[in-house]
């Protein structure tokens, strides 16, 4: 119990004095005032704890400390004092605690230890870290001869690196003969270990130069291991070195390496673990074997990877997890795959922390008597220990404190005393590491001191933030305070704001923020203060902007650019082009507020920039230069007009002023007019509204202004381009308030309950309230009743209800507007009533009169007004049909409701159903509901016409007949007395036959038509009659089958003059599924007629159809219907069946949605009719063109062999030519000469062989006299003999026969023969 409250005590203290850390007293840097300060020391640089020393440079040991005054240093080398005097290696630097150790002849090993550094002087001792020196190591490679390595193709191998253990741990990689990397894929791996695993080998793996290479990052050495020599043998190469040494005996079967599953290498197993510290990279690695090489993947059981700390690496076999946190613990599965398994390997990863600091012990630097808290937190896994000590000596043997008292992690002290000062080190740490923190006591008793220089001079620019340092010093910690000129009150609240460091910032600074300010630094022990100046300045604007120039060359162009600037500042005016200097040319010449380019050329065009800079701030504008080549007129440029400017307010009044501006310029637009706009600051401050607007000829506008407004205005300028920038705003003008000028408006008043009455009213804004307190005073009184008015008075409402009214009774109600300056004026009355309750009465002498089978007319008598009990609506008529008269329709039982509106008293009910019973009641009704039904009455309808018959179909189609079936309507709507039918043929124009008409009795179902024409198509007529007369007709059509391939009897497309089928059939009752339903064909002359019925919501219908034999999903085609009902197939090949199918699908036009069963239709191989030929018209306009073509053929042969004419060698030709052979003459189309006593003998030429070749004959004059050495005689195209004039046959066949014109073909001789 004693130590609980000891917890308690202290947790309480804690709590106390936290807010004095919070501004604990900071030394300052400052020399002077550090020259007289006393301090304890402090390290200031140390070797890092863990020290890897290159054996061939000397060994440096850092430790460096500062202090008031410089402490002394001293070294423990593995827990005992370490003396650098006895040892001539080891030196000091000087005022340093450094250690230089000089290795030259000694081994860097003999220095190997733990070493740690203490810095001391007379106010304390701070230490260093424990300093580890081990000296890097890189050791030879042992030698070793590594023998050839010969393994079957397809299984796993892995090849050893194992490099010597350096410190630090070398980096291995393999390479071969010519120092380049072996490439590494998913099939071949180099682990973390260094070795280089293979998931299988193939035959291209095979190679004498697998060396692995170990570098020692430390001392920069490379080693390298004997290369490994790797032979890969495939099955067949195996199997030839069996068989040379076993008699040629196969032991391996022919093929590829049998296919593995997957298996772990790195890790083995199922299950591993891995254990990684905080901060530091997780590195799991999951390398595996199999063939074909399997794929590795990671995944986390209890989470995803962290995104920005996660990677996975080398072909997705290592996954790294950069600074890793608490959250990275838990299960990790890495699965390998290939297409025979896959397999799972579970690593389950914890993460231990070695001590990291959540709060590190600050300095405390405390005057005499104060409390103070040393705080040190640090956190790990596991829980690190917290132990203290002070100068370097345990805590619990330092000498006692009364004044100190150590809790954990925490050392309070308690009204510290003079010659207190001392170094406290918190240490923690578990089996992972440790954290050493150094933090002094510093007890000082100092007056208040200022640093900041005295008399400084801040200058802002208006509108800016403005920062008044007061930099202090004192033990104990000052109390700063910021005084004006010569006032007495301190600064503080809007617009002042004071920092913790003693900075006063002013958050918009303002003319009259000007002035001297005094900062006071005050303790227990004096008072300081300091002096300093602001300097509020006004800002640097451009007033007139450069302009956008057009020049011609050679012209001068001015740009302006005129400057408005604080006057106690100096300006520096800077011109830039392009974002640059201005070119080094002297035709460009920069003045005060201008910038002059004599002699423009191209070069000269385009931007630039004024920029007028001060000491505090700058302002730039910018504008284009265009050089053009002729004179060209310039372009007008229309842009939207400047804003208005310098804006006046006068002649001020309480309820109007007058406001005058400058107009800006117009820029080749004129002004239309200015819009002038105001905001309340008082009520909807940063709104802007339109007041009024006034021409563009004018500058002044006389203003009617509100009361208790806080007005600021703006004008705007409107030209024909658009409206220009708003204005600067004026001077704020406030009006004075006043008693409202108007009341609420939208007044009314009702009732929400039966006893109540709402008065309702749309509340005023602020600028309509004219002033503060703003109230209602709501009035009512009973209308034509009360005489005075009840009133109640309200505020930040907009309604008021009043309880305990009679039910709907009249009142008069008005609503007055009240502020603290006065009423408004009289308010306007407005008529309301109270609430409404239901009504009271039925109404009385209800009586029906059925006018026909489908309308009947109601009469009652209205209800008296009193009843009602409110506003009368009207009154509803309820009625519902009882059953039918006749006996083989249901009863329906469905209630339907009339309303009629106003005091009526009678009304029709339209659409009933004849042959009926009805029953029906009368009701009133008010805004609040209905009142009490009227007695139920009946009534009956009388006969009417019958329905739509429910079906009709065709159930049997024969070469000359058709069978008939159907339904008696739904709805009989009296006794049937029969039915009609009408058919009529139609042909295949669409053309309509006779009508045929047939009167059926009612009792019948089925009609068989005989004596029909095969092979037509027939359209039926079809209704019911009862003794009113014939019900609405039902449709079909249907053709008589052709053949027996055929024997479907089909609906066809619709008839010419002839109503069109409906899109869903009336006499059908839709079915909820399928969609589709009773599909028919039917084959004609114009193609084949699909026809289906569809009582589905999708649009997108199409019919697809595929020959019968084809079972392929790709091949149907498609045609698309949208909403038709019937669609004629063309092309379709005779003799072949089809399978057709009508399927709807989505809007995508993928997916199909709905789909018919599948309708098989053979189109019939119908045999042409024949048609005389000789009859026809083109076949007779044919011959008459041939007969006038050969005609034409033998005049103009006649008029050839008229001119007559022989040959050039014609003389030659006679005394060679054989008597019973005479050639055709090519160019007239006639034949050689022959005399009368040879008309016996066959016409020469009728014989002449193809290719124009002439043998020879017995003749003894043979056509061989004229070819030489040939035997063949060949003609020309003028009919000479070309063996006159060629040496031998094979000449003439290749120079003559293939360069000259062919001869006439036998065709065309044997066709002139025949004309002849």
């Amino acid at each position: 119990m004693e130590r609980a409250r000891t917890r308690v005590g202290a947790a309480v203290f804690l709590m106390l004095i936290l807010g004095r850390l919070g501004n604990a007293l900071e030394v300052p840097l400052d020399p002077n005032i550090l020259e007289g300060l006393p301090q304890p020391p402090t390290i200031t640089q140390q070797s890092p704890k863990d020290y890897i020393i290159d054996p061939r440079e000397n060994i440096v040991i850092h430790c460096e400390a500062k202090g008031k005054p410089h402490p002394s240093f001293s070294w423990t080398r593995n827990g005992t004092h370490f003396d650098i005097d006895h040892d001539p290696k080891v030196t000091m630097r000087p005022h340093s605690g450094t250690l230089v150790v000089d290795i030259s002849g000694e081994k860097a090993e003999t220095y190997e230890g733990i070493y740690q550094c203490t810095a001391r002087n007379e106010h304390g001792a701070a230490v260093s870290n424990n300093i580890v020196i081990r000296q890097s190591r890189s050791p030879l490679w042992s030698k070793e001869r590594n023998e050839p390595i010969r393994v079957q193709e397809g299984v796993s191998l892995v090849l050893q690196c194992r490099p010597p253990a350096g410190l630090p741990p070398p980096i291995i990689f393999w390479m071969d003969f010519n120092f380049q990397r072996l490439p590494q894929s998913s099939r071949v791996f180099q682990a973390l270990n260094g070795d280089l695993y293979f998931s299988n080998v193939l035959k291209k793996d095979s190679r004498n130069d697998y060396i692995c290479y170990a570098r020692f990052p430390h001392t920069q050495t490379i080693q390298q291991k004997q290369p490994i020599t790797l032979s890969v043998l495939n099955l067949d190469a195996i199997n030839e070195t069996v068989a040379a040494l076993f008699n040629e005996t196969d032991f391996f079967s022919d093929g590829s390496a049998e296919e593995r599953k997957p298996t772990f290498l790195i890790p083995s197993g199922s299950s591993s673990s891995k254990m990684v510290l905080r901060g530091q990279v997780l590195e799991l690695e999951c390398i595996t074997e199999g063939l074909p090489t399997p794929e590795v993947s990671w995944s986390k059981l209890s989470g995803e990877f962290p995104d920005n700390r996660t990677s996975i690496l080398h072909f997705q076999k290592l996954l790294r997890i950069v600074n890793v946190s608490e959250a990275d613990a838990g299960e990790y599965h890495c699965t390998a795959h290939n297409r025979l398994a896959s397999v799972l390997h579970t690593i389950r990863v914890t993460v231990k922390a070695a001590p990291y600091w959540i709060s590190t012990p600050r300095n405390l630097v405390l005057a005499p008597r104060e409390k103070g808290l040393l705080i040190c937190r640090a956190s790990g896994t596991p829980k690190p220990t917290i132990t203290w000590a002070m100068n370097g000596i345990p805590i619990e043997n330092s000498p006692e404190d009364p004044n100190r008292k150590v809790e954990g992690d925490t050392i309070i002290f308690e009204e510290v005393q003079t010659g207190s000062s001392a170094v406290y080190q918190c240490n923690a740490s578990n089996e992972y590491g440790y954290l050493l923190s150094n933090a002094f006591i510093n007890v000082l008793s100092e007056t208040p001191r200022v640093l900041t220089p005295a008399n400084m001079v801040y200058q802002v620019i208006r509108n800016n933030h403005a920062f008044l340092d007061c930099s202090s010093f004192g033990s104990p910690i000052p109390k700063i305070t910021w005084f004006k000129d010569s006032q007495s009150s301190t600064l503080e609240g809007d617009p002042y704001l004071l920092h913790e460091n003693g900075t006063l910032e002013i958050y918009v600074a303002q003319a009259l923020n000007s002035g001297q300010y005094t900062c006071v630094a005050r303790n227990t022990l004096g008072i300081a203060e300091n002096h300093v100046y602001l300097e509020v300045k006004e800002p640097t604007r451009i007033l007139k902007q450069p302009e956008y120039k057009v020049s011609q060359r050679n012209r001068n162009v001015v740009f302006e650019c005129k400057v408005k600037h604080d006057p106690t500042l100096i300006p520096t005016m800077t011109w830039l082009k392009d974002n640059g200097e201005l070119p080094d040319d002297e035709r460009f010449l920069v003045d005060s507020d201008s910038l002059t380019i004599t002699d423009v050329t191209e070069n000269d065009a385009g931007t630039y920039t004024c920029i007028m800079n001060t000491t505090l701030d700058q302002d730039s504008a910018s504008a284009e230069l265009t050089v053009v080549e002729a004179t060209p007129t310039p372009a007008v440029i229309y842009e939207q007009p400047d804003p208005p400017t310098d804006l006046e307010l006068t002649d001020l009044k309480p309820k109007s002023v007058q406001l005058t501006w400058i107009p800006g310029d117009e820029h080749n637009s004129p002004i239309h007019k200015f819009v002038i706009q105001y905001t309340d600051s008082l009520h909807q401050h940063g709104h802007w509204h339109n007041l009024t607007d006034v021409p563009g000829s004018k500058t002044t506008a006389f203003l009617k202004l509100s009361p208790y407004v806080h007005y600021t205005f703006r004008v705007l300028a409107l030209n024909a381009v658009g409206l220009s920038n708003p204005s600067k705003p004026s001077h704020m003008y406030k009006t004075n308030p006043a008693a409202p000028d108007e009341n609420p408006s939208g007044v009314e008043g009702f009732g929400t309950e039966h006893d109540n009455l709402m008065i309702l009213w749309k509340p005023m804004s602020g600028l309509q309230a004219n002033g503060p307190g703003l109230q209602y005073k709501v009035m009512w009184r009973q209308k034509d009743v009360d005489k005075d008015w009840t009133s109640v008075t309200v505020a930040n409402v907009s309604k008021f209800m009043v309880s305990g009214m009679p039910t709907f009774t009249p009142y008069e109600v008005k609503v007055q507007a009240i502020n603290d300056y006065g009423i408004g004026p009289e308010p306007a009355v407005v008529t309301g009533h109270s609430g409404e309750d239901l009504p009271l009465q039925a109404p009385d002498s209800v009586q029906v009169l059925v006018l026909n089978s489908t309308l009947a007319e109601v009469h009652w008598e209205p209800v008296p007004p009193k009843t009602v009990r409110g506003l009368l609506k009207g009154y509803k008529v309820y009625y519902w049909r009882e059953r039918s008269l006749h006996k083989h329709n249901p009863h329906h039982v469905k209630q339907q409701v009339l309303t009629f509106s106003g005091n009526k008293s009678h009304g029709m009910l339209p659409g009933l159903q004849p042959y009926s019973l009805y029953l029906f009641n009368v009701r009133v009704y008010n805004s609040k509901g209905e009142g009490p039904a009227s007695s139920t009455l009946q009534f009956e309808t009388p006969e009417g016409v019958p329905g739509r018959p429910s079906f009709l179909r065709i159930t049997n189609s024969n070469l000359d007949s058709l069978t008939l079936e159907w339904g008696p309507p739904n709805d009989h709507n009296g006794h049937l007395t029969g039915y009609t039918l009408k058919y009529q043929p139609v042909n295949s124009s669409n053309e309509l036959g006779p009508m045929e008409e047939l009167a059926l009795p009612a009792n019948k179902t089925s009609v068989t038509l005989p004596n029909l024409k095969y092979s037509t198509r027939y359209k039926f007529y079809f209704n019911a009659k009862t003794g009113q007369g014939a019900g609405p007709v039902i449709t079909e059509e249907a053709v008589t089958i052709m053949d027996e391939g055929n024997t479907q009897t089909q609906p066809s497309p619709p008839i010419a003059g002839s109503p069109p089928p409906p899109r869903h059939p009336f006499h059908k009752v839709h079915p909820a599924a399928p969609a589709f339903g009773n599909v028919s064909s039917s084959v004609g002359e114009d193609g084949t007629l699909i026809s289906w019925e569809y009582w589905g919501a999708e649009k997108h219908v199409y019919v697809e159809y595929i020959v019968k034999n084809d079972n392929s999903e790709e091949d149907w085609q498609k045609e698309y219907v949208n909403c038709s009902q019937a669609y004629v197939l063309k092309g379709l090949k005779e003799g072949l069946s089809y399978r057709v199918r009508v399927v709807a699908k989505g809007h995508d036009d993928q997916a199909v949605l709905h789909q018919s069963e599948e309708l098989l239709v053979t189109v019939p191989a119908v045999p042409s009719r024949q048609v005389d030929i000789a009859t026809q018209g083109w076949f007779i306009g044919l011959m008459c063109a041939i007969a006038l073509l050969i005609l034409i053929l033998l005049i103009i042969c006649f008029i050839k062999r008229n001119k007559g004419g022989k040959y050039p060698v014609k003389e030659k030709e006679d005394a060679h030519t054989d008597p019973e052979f005479q050639p055709m003459k090519e160019d007239d189309c006639t034949f050689g000469e022959y005399s009368d006593t040879e008309d016996h003998k066959p016409l020469k030429g009728s014989r002449t062989p193809s290719y124009r070749t002439v043998h020879r004959d017995n003749s003894d004059d043979s056509l061989v006299d004229y070819g030489g050495d040939g035997g063949d005689g060949q003609f020309n195209e003028d009919g000479s003999f070309i063996g006159q004039y060629s040496g031998n046959s094979s000449t003439r066949e290749t120079a003559v026969g293939h360069e000259h014109s062919e001869a006439p073909s036998p065709v065309n001789t044997t066709a002139m023969n025949s004309f002849v």
